[in-house]
């Protein structure tokens, strides 16, 4: 993944609870990615993440 992929990123809370971020990598690096999606940017440490991948474009809007 690199920065301008759209991908979706899940990680744990600090409650222990799991969830998702959906949207375009800002940056990356050893210790944290930013993820600009509909909540805004997110801060997500590596150490938290479960799974990460890379996802096409949004469905064009009918």
């Amino acid at each position: 993944m690199k920065a301008g992929d759209r991908v979706v990123v899940r990680y744990r809370l600090p409650t222990g609870q799991a969830t998702d971020a959906l949207g375009m990598l800002v940056s990356a690096d050893g210790t944290t990615l930013v993820v600009d999606g509909k909540r805004g940017l997110e801060r997500i440490a590596v150490a938290d993440i479960i799974a990460a991948k890379q996802v096409p474009p949004p469905p064009a809007r009918r």
